[in-house]
């Protein structure tokens, strides 16, 4: 399929994980993608690997808690494509895990907020801006299904992805009536370096509450994510997906 042709594709978080994954399927189907993140020296890895591969590629190192970042990187893809028609925002972490908010630092949680909801605001606004000049986009927010039903012992994370949930709520709603959909996608625990810094603990017990008794895949997420965010998707905005493995009940 190339479903992606001709099509510019922002993916935040884009040197690993989730956010790697997706935007591999998309260049796949024929997608230029701009990859954005903190961490340069994996993103010019994974730029040099999409490369080898013919995709049609290119990175920037971004912070997405920084407004200025944000907005700069932004309008360089602009400058450079012209229209910007997707823009998956995957970048997140964990933070503290294994931890009661009575022990919880509160630099950490303005840290995965800054990360986590001030991040998927900052991208969410700037693309937009671009994309309301041509009355077409799609906008993925990856969330987390702790977002829904809270994880006890991760109050940083849960809290912030719930704080995601609203914003696409919200945003889907306020750009309805447009050619731009904002729609967010909440896995359960999905077998990523990112998970590696949880607290065994924690996985263990975020694990044993999926039905299907095994982490996601990267691959499965994509699959999903590259539909949303195609032109078939276009009666679905404001809406949470679910990826959990039957963990989710709403």
């Amino acid at each position: 399929m190339k479903r992606f042709e001709n099509q510019s594709a922002i993916i935040t978080g884009g040197a690993e994980g989730i956010g790697r994954g997706i935007a591999e399927r998309i260049a796949a189907e024929g997608g230029k993608i701009f990859l954005f993140d903190i961490n340069q020296g994996l993103l010019e890895k994974t730029i040099k690997d999409f490369k080898n591969k013919g995709f049609d590629a290119e990175g920037y190192t971004v912070d997405v808690s920084s407004e200025s970042s944000v907005m700069d990187n932004i309008r360089q893809v602009e400058e450079k494509t012209g229209q910007i028609h997707i823009m998956v925002n995957s970048a997140g972490i964990t933070g503290v895990s294994n931890t009661k908010i009575t022990d919880y630092p509160v630099e950490d949680y303005d840290n995965i907020y800054r990360i986590n909801l001030r991040g998927s605001f900052l991208m969410t606004k700037y693309s937009i801006k671009v994309m309301e000049k041509y009355n077409y986009g799609r906008i993925l927010l990856i969330a987390s299904i702790a977002g829904k039903e809270g994880n006890p012992f991760m109050t940083g994370y849960s809290s912030t992805k719930a704080g995601v949930i609203g914003l696409v709520k919200g945003i889907g709603k306020e750009y309805a009536q447009t050619g731009i959909t904002v729609n967010g996608l909440a896995p359960a625990v999905i077998k990523t370096a990112m998970n590696e810094k949880t607290a065994p603990e924690q996985l263990a017990y975020m694990t044993a509450k999926i039905p299907m008794g095994r982490l996601g895949t990267v691959e499965e997420v994509a699959a999903l994510s590259t539909w949303i965010v195609s032109t078939e998707a276009s009666f679905n905005t404001g809406f949470i997906f679910d990826i959990s493995g039957g963990r989710a009940t709403y």
